[in-house]
């Protein structure tokens, strides 16, 4: 979830699916109007409009965002997730409009977050509180946080779903791919129905704050006798399927570190990328939402603090399985061995040209290459990431179409991406060879 800033601002979520379709039709509307009208100015002018120079006015670049945001659910999500998982290869325009739905979501005004506690707690619940704030702590796509105290003293921290989000999940991802593929932006031979359909998936697991609630108990026993992480505790008895009840942990927004001592940010960032191996190797149960909200840092005691669950996900040992022997061959610099193990996870397909096949498994190598190249990986340094854009740019202007890939595979990439931009923001030096050895060798 995202904090606060100065964009968001209280807004009634709209609830029925009819309130929401007619949001979508009215956005659609408004912006094939806005065409019209400059494109009516250019012919005036004696110039010959674009369509997608008409589409891509800062007008309506705003309007896409802002209504997006203001509909949460679906609508949003789509869109953080396409920003994230797509940034390198959708038009500058369409990820612009995409990056802004990471940090402009609004919150529900007192209103209507009262119609839905009312609706999930006992009548007279108010009695049990010392203090509950009405303005959220953080908001995001399915629901915001609001901090509390009971009368006992139990400091809490109260996710909250926002009405008719979970009932509008299917139509919501319908009329989202219909706006993006209206706009003729997605590239050529882009298939955004895989992306469309995991956002679908996603979301019903990630409105259900049962399964959520379960996932951070989970957690909090495997890095109990962790002294690096901080789980929040379920508070079972003020949790429903709607609202997530736990105990308000404090920290400062993990990338406000990126101003501390060098030791203490490559700390910082090795322990993130060791859990992360951990969860791949060792637990295969991932957090898969990278989201740099999901992270904070005490800096009293020294310890990053885990938040958010819902994308928690239990991986496919057989995929587990692949990526350890990919891990293995890329180490070992075993060509053959890539090629291999990037055809069972799916990488290269059955109608991939020889020629990409060879580009995909020089590029797996580059990335190898990269790690080795120094004991430390400087997460500041971009050379690495251009080579790769560069050489995905060239199998996109040579006729590479990915192909489709199984859910995990895409929520893993999501997850090592994050990692990555998280690796730069904090400007963190890691070993990250030494971390790959030591969980291969506890694996096997």
């Amino acid at each position: 979830m995202t904090e606060k800033n100065d964009h968001q601002r209280a807004l009634a979520v709209p609830a029925s699916r009819l309130a929401r379709f007619g949001r979508l039709s009215t956005l659609t509307a408004g912006i094939a109007g806005n065409m019209a009208v400059n494109g009516v100015a250019q012919l005036g002018k004696g110039q010959r409009p674009s369509v997608r120079n008409l589409l891509l006015t800062p007008r309506n670049i705003t309007r896409v965002a802002e209504q997006l945001a203001q509909m949460r659910g679906a609508a949003m999500k789509i869109g953080q997730m396409m920003s994230m998982d797509t940034g390198d290869v959708l038009p500058p325009e369409l990820a612009t409009i995409m990056a802004r739905l990471r940090d402009d979501a609004h919150f529900m005004p007192p209103a209507q977050l009262k119609q839905v506690l009312n609706a999930e707690w006992p009548a007279q619940w108010l009695r049990s509180f010392a203090h509950f704030d009405v303005r959220p702590i953080a908001a995001a796509s399915i629901g915001q946080v609001h901090r509390a105290r009971l009368k006992d003293g139990t400091d809490m921290a109260i996710k909250v779903q926002y009405p008719g989000v979970a009932k509008s999940i299917d139509s919501d991802v319908a009329n989202v791919g219909a706006l993006m593929r209206m706009s003729g932006l997605l590239p050529k031979g882009f298939d955004l129905q895989p992306y469309l359909e995991e956002g679908r998936k996603q979301l019903h697991e990630e409105t259900d704050y049962a399964r959520e609630g379960s996932q951070l108990t989970c957690f909090r026993a495997l890095l109990a006798n962790d002294p690096r992480f901080v789980v929040p505790q379920r508070f079972e008895e003020w949790s429903t399927q709607s609202i997530l009840a736990m105990s308000h942990v404090s920290g400062c927004p993990i990338e406000e570190m990126h101003t501390a001592p060098q030791d203490l940010r490559n700390r910082i960032m090795t322990e993130l990328i060791d859990l992360t191996l951990q969860e791949l190797l060792e637990f295969g149960v991932m957090q898969t939402d990278p989201n740099f909200a999901n992270y904070r840092f005490q800096t009293d005691s020294s310890r990053i603090v885990l938040l958010d669950f819902g994308a928690t996900r239990d991986l496919d040992p057989i995929i587990v399985a692949q990526y350890r022997h990919l891990l293995r061959a890329g180490l070992a610099g075993d060509t053959a061995a890539i090629d291999k193990t990037a055809r069972d996870i799916g990488f290269i397909g059955s109608q991939t040209k020889d020629r990409h096949s060879a580009q995909i498994v020089r590029m797996i190598g580059m990335v190898f290459d990269a790690l080795k190249a120094a004991p430390l990986v400087d997460f500041t340094n971009t050379e690495m990431s251009q080579r790769m854009q560069t050489e995905g740019i060239a199998l996109a202007e040579d006729g590479f179409v990915p192909p489709p890939l199984p859910i995990d595979v895409l929520l893993l990439q999501r997850k090592f991406g994050g990692m990555f931009l998280l690796g730069a923001r904090l400007g963190a030096q890691v070993d990250v060879i030494a971390l790959l050895e030591r969980h291969l060798r506890g694996s096997e």
